[in-house]
């Protein structure tokens, strides 16, 4: 029998505006802002909510939005999409691709506004089926781990109310129609780490007079992929990415210092505790070899924490999920190594849902190459990739996902 939750959510959909919807996406993937300066989206975002009937702020944490739309007694849920793109040149020959060039939304993260939207319009269409507290917040700076912190520390819930479960989603690559849960662990922690290795520079052609940093950088990005594979055990996940190495100015001159940007993923502070001091080891062990000047510098950069839904506010969502789009739509992924801010709305003790919505356009993902998922899913344009581009027929189901999840706990009438 399907809950009261699912009949109300399948109902207040079922009229949504979809023409409207994409057009506004196709709006936000044409002019994406990078972090903290989201000011056109979070305007456009804010004036949706005004229209729906939403108390509305903005400027929350920088560049935050906030809505409340309070309808008698009943639990407050929240509802968060991040609002923030990335300095990435798009590729995907859309005829809405970014106009701006160098910034694309590719992570789709102008999806999670339009769902939001959407849902928020849906639920606020519909007030007169539930009782309870819906807030809305479109959050900025994801992609740098800031946004949700500071929106926190700008009185998001003093000035709102602290909410009694977080929901959020993520749009994913996979064919479409799929939702994937998981009841604890789900995304892992991120840890940027800079490195600066100093040398004595001098010119090209005298390479004895020098202490050439950039040949131990290199040593150093080759011996930096063995701290996963020599000194982790193979049950431990984990994944250490060399994003950046620069150095020098001039073909002819040996620089003086060169710059290593790293950014590890794991899923327990046990094993990023060790990570870290491996880091550390192996630059200090590489600069001594070369015979550096000095020891290099190594700095703990931006941090995101474990994302772990609360076992019980997962099953809920993931059962009314379930009712929604049909039976083997929801699945149990296992925990991914991205990571996500989403976490620190918590607070530490607010219990939460995060799960994905599949994207990936049913022509992409019949040619790409391979049989299984799997293969497949490493096959097809992922989530910072220039060529990612989520299907607008899942804008639909992404406003469900999001009215369905808030209305299995405010009160139904």
């Amino acid at each position: 029998m399907t809950s009261a939750a699912a009949r109300t959510a399948l109902e207040l959909t079922s009229a949504l505006p979809v023409p409207d919807l994409e057009d506004f996406y196709r709006d936000l993937h044409r002019h994406p802002e990078l972090s903290l300066r989201e000011h056109r989206t979070a305007g456009k975002l804010a004036g949706r909510l005004r229209a729906a009937g939403f108390e509305t702020a903005e400027g929350v944490g920088g560049t935050g939005v906030a809505g409340v739309l309070r309808r008698g007694d009943g639990p407050t849920v929240l509802l968060r999409a991040d609002m923030d793109a990335l300095p990435v040149r798009e590729e995907t020959g859309l005829p809405y691709a970014s106009a701006t060039d160098g910034v694309m939304h590719a992570c789709g993260h102008d999806l999670h506004v339009t769902w939001l939207a959407g849902a928020a319009g849906a639920l606020a269409a519909g007030r007169d089926t539930w009782n309870g507290t819906l807030l809305v917040v479109g959050q900025p700076a994801e992609e740098t781990g800031q946004g949700a912190r500071r929106m926190v520390e700008d009185g998001l819930y003093e000035r709102f109310g602290r909410p009694d479960v977080l929901l959020g989603q993520h749009a994913a690559p996979g064919p479409t129609g799929l939702y994937p849960h998981a009841p604890g662990l789900i995304m892992s922690a991120s840890t940027d780490v800079d490195i600066v290795v100093h040398g004595r520079g001098g010119h090209g052609s005298r390479p004895e007079a020098t202490v050439d940093p950039v040949v131990t950088a290199a040593h150093l990005v080759v011996r930096l992929q063995t701290v996963v594979s020599r000194e982790l055990a193979a049950r431990e996940a984990a994944v250490l990415t060399v994003g950046r190495i620069e150095a020098g100015t001039r073909h002819n001159i040996i620089p003086t210092e060169a710059r290593i940007a790293l950014n590890l993923r794991t899923q327990s502070e046990e094993v990023r505790t060790r990570m870290l001091a491996a880091i550390r080891r192996i630059a200090r062990g590489e600069c001594l070899a070369a015979g550096c000047p000095s020891e290099p510098t190594v700095t703990v950069g931006s941090t995101f924490p474990v994302t772990v839904n609360d076992a019980g506010t997962d099953a809920t969502v993931a059962a009314v999920h379930g009712e929604v789009f049909g039976a083997g739509t929801v699945f149990d992924p296992g925990p991914a190594m991205g990571s996500e801010d989403f976490p620190q709305l918590a607070l530490g003790s607010i219990p939460y849902s995060y799960w994905f919505v599949t994207t990936t356009p049913a022509d992409v993902w019949e040619q790409a190459p391979g049989e299984a998922l799997p293969e497949k899913f490493a096959a097809v344009p992922s989530n910072h990739s220039p060529r990612f581009a989520p299907d607008l027929s899942t804008v639909v189901p992404g406003v469900r996902t999001l009215v369905s999840g808030a209305l299995a706990f405010l009160s139904v009438a």
